[in-house]
């Protein structure tokens, strides 16, 4: 017996060792950034250490100035101080060239430090500056959580909503949330029928329907994505049509792509084998006599479906729900090509924090809301239908 566990063992281990790898370790990693906050703590060290007995009420006393400027030489000397200028602007606005400028120059001031300081910049000067670095040297945070929440930190320390103009984040979740719940009920819509069919059909008729289905896996994503572009645009062959028919002006042509329309057509189109193949594996052990069985004992054709044959359909479509679902608010490219500024998902902010902004803290904290939301919608769908009960083919 123990020989036979561990030839067991030895067998997945390469799956478990790759399990660890590609899925355990870069989800810890995005936790880990979400909160992490070396930036202050690191480049700033004799500061932190000086501030420790600073009230917060006053402005700090020349020995915090004076390790200030150690800091800062130091850092020009390392050139490490891109970081610490960065992560102390995503608190307080200006702060980046409150840094680095003074740190061009502080290899020229003489004492008082105090002094000398507030005159290179007046950030130096105010109490505002000394708090934010005081409560950021701490080497975990929330600050990127709050701003993920459309929230930050006063200068007070207490959390407060950042202004209209900056509140963007909660629209995106928001968004991508109600967008993906109308595309799965779309993919509903239109895969129950055709799963229908795939199920009851002879089977020549439904392999050729299920090779029909599985086609767009065949095809690259990109070229699916490119291909509605090419069919929405307001020059694309759709409006081409309607405008031959005589359905709409030519001047007055439908505005369907960069834009929410858009994104929930593409992406329903996408995402739709995803929700025809879960379904169809449940119909497939659905009975035909079951429909029989009601039809002959005085049933009517709806009635027959909506008291017989839809309720043991429900696995599947909480199977092909819960998986579209959960595709669709965590998709990229499509929303990117397709999405334009209102189609957009918050997916896509996580990216252009990834790429442009370098504000890696803040997109590992949308992401493992990303991450959270998936999960509690997963204990639901567990709570309501049973994991056990779900068929995926």
């Amino acid at each position: 017996m123990r020989q036979s566990r561990l030839k067991a063992l030895l067998l997945v281990a390469p799956l478990l060792f790759f399990l660890i790898v590609a899925f355990v370790m870069p989800i810890g990693e995005m936790l880990w950034r979400s909160v992490d906050n070396p930036e202050v703590s690191s480049s700033l060290p004799r500061t932190v250490v000086a501030l420790e007995q600073w009230d917060g009420e006053s402005l700090p006393g020349e020995p915090v100035y004076a390790a200030l400027a150690e800091d800062l030489k130091a850092g020009q000397k390392a050139r490490s101080l891109g970081l610490l200028s960065s992560r102390l602007n995503y608190e307080m606005s200006g702060m980046r060239s409150a840094v680095m400028g003074t740190a061009r120059r502080v290899e020229r001031i003489e004492p008082p430090y105090r002094e000398a300081l507030v005159a290179i910049n007046d950030a130096w000067g105010e109490i505002d500056t000394w708090r934010v670095i005081q409560r950021e040297s701490s080497p975990y945070t929330l600050s990127y959580y709050l701003a993920a929440a459309d929230h930050q930190y006063s200068p007070g320390g207490d959390i407060v909503a950042v202004p209209d103009y900056l509140q963007i984040h909660g629209t995106l979740f928001w968004r991508t949330f109600w967008m993906s719940g109308v595309i799965t009920f779309l993919t509903l819509l239109l895969g129950y029928p055709v799963a229908f069919l795939l199920a009851n059909l002879p089977l020549r008729h439904s392999n050729l329907l299920m090779i029909l289905v599985l086609l767009p896996f065949w095809t690259s994503l990109l070229v699916r994505t490119t291909t509605w572009i090419a069919i929405l645009q307001s020059q694309g062959v759709l409006n081409d049509m309607m405008v031959a028919l005589g359905v709409i002006a030519d001047e007055a042509r439908w505005q369907m792509i960069h834009n929410k329309t858009g994104t929930i057509i593409a992406m329903t189109h996408i995402l739709l084998p995803f929700m025809i193949l879960p379904l169809y594996s449940v119909m497939k052990t659905i009975p035909p006599s079951y429909m029989r069985a009601a039809r002959s004992l005085g049933g009517r054709p709806f009635l027959s479906f909506r008291r017989v044959y839809f309720p043991l359909t429900l696995p599947g479509i909480a199977a092909g729900g819960i998986l579209v679902f959960i595709l669709s608010i965590g998709y990229y490219i499509t929303p990117a090509l397709v999405g334009g500024q209102s189609g957009r998902f918050i997916t896509n902010y996580i990216a252009y924090h990834m790429q442009t902004s370098l504000n890696w803290g803040l997109a590992a904290a949308i992401a493992s809301i990303l991450l959270f939301v998936v999960i509690v919608f997963y204990l639901v769908f567990n709570r309501l239908v049973g994991v056990d009960k779900v068929k995926l083919g």
